[in-house]
């Protein structure tokens, strides 16, 4: 089986922002979501019924406390915005695993499932459905990859040194050094992607750095390289057969009713039928 992980999150906002470009500026109170739907349930109509979906039900985590300039919901449009819990709420209702993440981020229930799928034998390999740099220190080999749909590309650990220069375990070291706009914090001043990939494929990661490398930066170095380290242990499931998709529930039919998509039920129940 091939267990795949889905950034709720980043598709929320790709299918919110894309509709923007037919909807002339009104946004649909559920447009965004009713996009992740059919995007997840597009997936299980192909045949790949074993699957979870992370979102951030709160924007700020733990990494707020350690950098202050770390992102928060700020400056998401409140048509967006509203739009997060109705999201959980219809996935979990057409009967897919949703990890609604609130101490921690959408990105570390991503990188917990799949630390805790990478284990299990029984799963071939680990598919990460998101472009987010960040998560491409979770891949390993060509067991665990980075897919984007959009490109509709595939990145296994080559691919990711291919890209960023260095090897997965390393990516938050990178992004320590280099920044990430994205997130929120600077990296180091006058090191840029190149110098970075050089000094950690010489010396490894930033605490195995030679004093004089960074300097009085060293202890801000080590502060970014733990933002953008990712956890590992958010306790999700247990068993990889926990994420398999059996079919919408009851209360879906209420949902696809609610978002004026009741072709959406009429799918579900199809691919439950196969």
């Amino acid at each position: 089986m091939i267990a795949h992980l889905i950034d709720g999150t980043y598709e929320l906002f790709r299918h919110f922002y894309g509709l923007r470009r037919f909807t002339k500026g009104k946004d649909r109170p559920y447009g965004a979501v009713v996009g992740v739907l059919q995007t997840v349930l597009q997936m299980i109509e192909n045949g790949d019924t074993y699957l979870g979906v992370a979102t951030d039900h709160v924007i700020e985590s733990f990494r707020n406390r350690l950098w202050a300039g770390y992102k928060t919901g700020a400056g998401i449009e409140p048509a967006l915005l509203a739009q997060f819990h109705p999201l959980e709420e219809a996935l979990t209702a057409m009967g897919v695993v949703v990890w609604p993440m609130i101490e921690l981020e959408a990105d570390d229930a991503l990188a917990s499932a799949a630390h805790i799928a990478a284990k299990d034998k029984k799963v071939e390999k680990v598919a990460i459905w998101t472009p987010d740099k960040d998560l491409a220190q979770c891949v390993r080999g060509t067991r665990v990859v980075q897919i984007d749909g959009r490109r509709k590309t595939i990145r296994d650990a080559a691919g990711v040194r291919e890209k960023f220069g260095v090897d997965p375990p390393l990516i938050p070291d990178l992004l320590a050094l280099v920044g990430d706009a994205a997130d929120g914090y600077p990296g180091i001043v006058g090191i840029g992607a190149k110098t970075a990939a050089g000094l950690l494929n010489t010396y490894g990661p930033i605490e195995n750095f030679p004093p004089n490398i960074l300097g009085k930066q060293r202890k801000l170095a080590l502060l970014f390289k733990k933002l953008a380290t990712l956890r590992t242990d958010a306790p999700l499931f247990k068993k990889v057969e926990t994420l398999r998709w059996r079919g919408a529930t009851p209360a879906f039919a209420a949902w696809t009713e609610k978002m004026e998509v009741p072709r959406l039920l009429e799918r579900a129940e199809k691919a439950a039928g196969r």
